[in-house]
C-alpha cells in the first residue's frame, strides 16, 4: 500500500470504515482528513481542519469564521513522517471545502491516486461512473473502487459490480 486519497461517491458510502480497514492491514501507515465536518474524531489521526457541525465542509467552516487553505493542507501532509498515509476526503470528490476550495483541487495538489468508495446498492451505477469519469478528465489515477456493504448473494449488487466494470476502465473492483 502506498499513500492514497480514498474519496466516495457521496457522503454515508463507508470511506470512515475502508480507511480504518486499509490502516489496519498497512503497518506503519497513518491516517489524515484534511477537512472534517461533523467532529471527524472517528479515526486516530492528522486533521488540518475539524468543524463541529455536520454539514457541508464549506459551510461549516463559513459558520465557524475561518477560510480553508489549501497551503495548510500541503504542509500538514507534508509534515507526516510515515512510510504511507491514507487519506480520507470528505463526502465527494468535488465536495467544497472552503469558499475558494474543492476536494478536487486537494487531490490534485496532492497528486496522489484514488481509491473511491461506493455503496454497493441501488443507485450506485450512476455516481460512481460519474465519479469515476470526473477523475479520469481532471488527470486523476484511480486505483479502484470498493462497493462498500457489497453482498454477493444480492443481485442488485453482483449487476452493480458488472455494470461499473462494463462501462468503465477501472482495473479492479474491489469489494
Amino acid at each position: 500500500m502506498s499513500t492514497v486519497f480514498v474519496t466516495g461517491t457521496g457522503t454515508d458510502v463507508g470511506k470512515t470504515h475502508v480507511c480504518a480497514h486499509l490502516l489496519e492491514k498497512t503497518p506503519g501507515a497513518v491516517y489524515y482528513k484534511p477537512v472534517a465536518s461533523g467532529g471527524g474524531e472517528r479515526i486516530n489521526g492528522v486533521r488540518s481542519y475539524v468543524f463541529e457541525p455536520a454539514v457541508s465542509p464549506h459551510l461549516a467552516a463559513r459558520m465557524a469564521g475561518v477560510k480553508t487553505a489549501k497551503e495548510k493542507i500541503a504542509a500538514d501532509f507534508a509534515a507526516i513522517d510515515a512510510p504511507h498515509v491514507i487519506i480520507e476526503g470528505a463526502g465527494g470528490i468535488f465536495t467544497p471545502l472552503g469558499d475558494d476550495l474543492n476536494q478536487i483541487d486537494i487531490i490534485k495538489m496532492l497528486n496522489l491516486p484514488l481509491i473511491i468508495v461506493a455503496d454497493a446498492g441501488l443507485g450506485t451505477i450512476n455516481a460512481t461512473v460519474l465519479t469515476l469519469d470526473y477523475a479520469k478528465i481532471r488527470g486523476i489515477k484511480v486505483k479502484g473502487v470498493i462497493l462498500n456493504r457489497y453482498d454477493e448473494t444480492n443481485f442488485v449488487h453482483r449487476d452493480n459490480k458488472a455494470q461499473i466494470a462494463k462501462h468503465t476502465e477501472v482495473l479492479e473492483c474491489l469489494e
